[in-house]
Parts: C-alpha cells; structure tokens; sequence
C-alpha cells in the first residue's frame, strides 16, 4: 500500500463525498481485531472508494479489499489498485491480511453486481456460487460481518447489454457491459447510505461442508434482510414509496 498515493486520491473521493453525502451506522458492530465484512456491490462497484475511506476516517483503519481478477488483467488498473490497498481475491491473500489483524472487505456477488444487466437484479444478491468467503473465515477463525449499502444502484439507469464485449475483453460472457444512462454518462447525485451488522460467528469446523453450505446461507439470508430494510428506508426517506417511476424502485421493477 502506498500511502503517498492514498493522500492523493482522498481529495478525489471527498469530492464524491458532496455528490453522494453517505450515511453510515454500525460502526459498533466492528470488532477491534481482525474480520471479514461482506456485502453488496452496486452499479461500476465505484460505491467501493466511499466506503473504504468512511471507514478509514472513522475508525483509523484503512480495510483491505478483495477484489475480482479482471482488474488485475487492466494494465495500470492493477498497479495502482495494490498500492491502494486491494488484492487479488483468493484464500491466501485474504487470510495474510486477517492473519495481520486487517479488516478485509468482501464483495462475493463480484461481477455478477458489478455488471448488472437488468432492473431486476438491482439490490439482490448474487451469492449462489460464492462459498469461498465463508471457507476463508472458518480457517482464519474470524468473525463475518454483513454489511449494505443503498443508493447505490440507483446512479445509473439499465438500459440492456452490450452482447459479447465480455467475450471479447475478458474471455467470459459474465462480464458483458451494461449499457447505462444517469445524468448523461456521468451518475445520478443520490446519496449513498451504508449499515454494518452484526458479527456472524461461525458455528461450525472447517472442512464441514454441510456446516459451510448452511452458514453460507445464513450470512446470504441476513445480509439481504439487512439490504432490504436499508433500502426500503431510504426509498420512504426520498418520498419514493410506491412511486415505480421514480429512484430506486426503477431498480426494484
């Protein structure tokens, strides 16, 4: 990590501060030592940058991000996502961080939400094929910790998918661009609401599969309640319940 660096982008990340003015609450759920948060990503994933460094400011601790292996194939984009923390998501990287006390934040719908392709899959959770966070936990012996984010897919609307520019960047149709529309290409000023939750403790050993499917499910399950409350309370706050043509619910139709 690259703490020159840090200090040169914060400047640009306080300035999305006054477009999207994030809320966040929860902070008492954060434990003084190691843990791995878990939660939603929206629209580009660019929410991420906010809620890295709201952690920072209010806690002093800068977490460590896992982050999908298509940024590490971007030249540039690789270099200068390790020097601001990231690494490459897989077991190892993840468990050198907690083994060191980090928080370490993971996104396991990755791509999946990243690259959305229809209204309906805003603000839902893409976790089927996703167990490897819990494993990571189990061995590291830490605790999981939810956490949503809302305001996040409404920066942009869905339009459809550029059909094979997936194949063709990357090799695989999951990372098909969306086609989206905000303020022009740039995102709709909504502001960005973060909760973290409480600390999921793993009940069982690692190596048991049938444990790790039922925890995976467990942490899926509460991670999207929480999602669901977090948003339903910033659509009633923007006055946009039951208004389908309006904000969120756009992403929710």
């Amino acid at each position: 990590m690259d703490p020159r660096l840090i200090s040169l982008v914060r400047p640009l990340v306080k300035a999305l501060h006054a477009v999207h003015t994030p809320r966040f609450e929860g902070l008492e759920h954060l434990p003084h030592g190691p843990a791995l948060l878990v939660g939603n990503h929206g629209l580009l994933g660019y929410e991420t940058v906010l809620f890295f460094d709201r952690l920072f400011e209010m806690t002093g601790r800068m977490p460590r991000g896992l982050a999908d292996r298509w940024f590490f194939r971007v030249p540039g984009v690789r270099d200068a996502l390790v020097r601001l923390g990231g690494m490459y998501g897989n077991v190892e990287n993840a468990l050198h961080a907690l083994g060191r006390d980090h928080l370490v934040v993971c996104y396991p719908g990755g791509a999946r939400e990243v690259l959305k392709r229809n209204p309906g899959d805003c603000y839902r959770l893409r976790w089927e094929k996703s167990l490897g966070f819990v494993k990571v936990a189990l061995k590291a012996g830490v605790p999981i910790i939810p956490f949503a984010a809302a305001g996040v897919d409404d920066t942009y609307h869905i339009l459809s998918r550029i059909e094979g520019s997936g194949r063709y960047l990357m090799g695989n149709d999951k990372y098909d661009l969306p086609l989206l529309w905000g303020r022009g290409p740039l995102p709709e000023a909504v502001p960005f609401w973060f909760r973290i939750g409480k600390p999921i403790q793993a009940t069982c050993k690692e190596g048991d599969e049938v444990g790790t499917r039922a925890l995976h499910r467990e942490v899926w399950a509460q991670t999207q309640s929480l999602l669901d409350g977090l948003v339903g309370e910033w659509r009633e706050a923007r006055g946009m319940k039951g208004t389908k043509d309006e904000g969120a619910l756009r992403c929710a139709s």
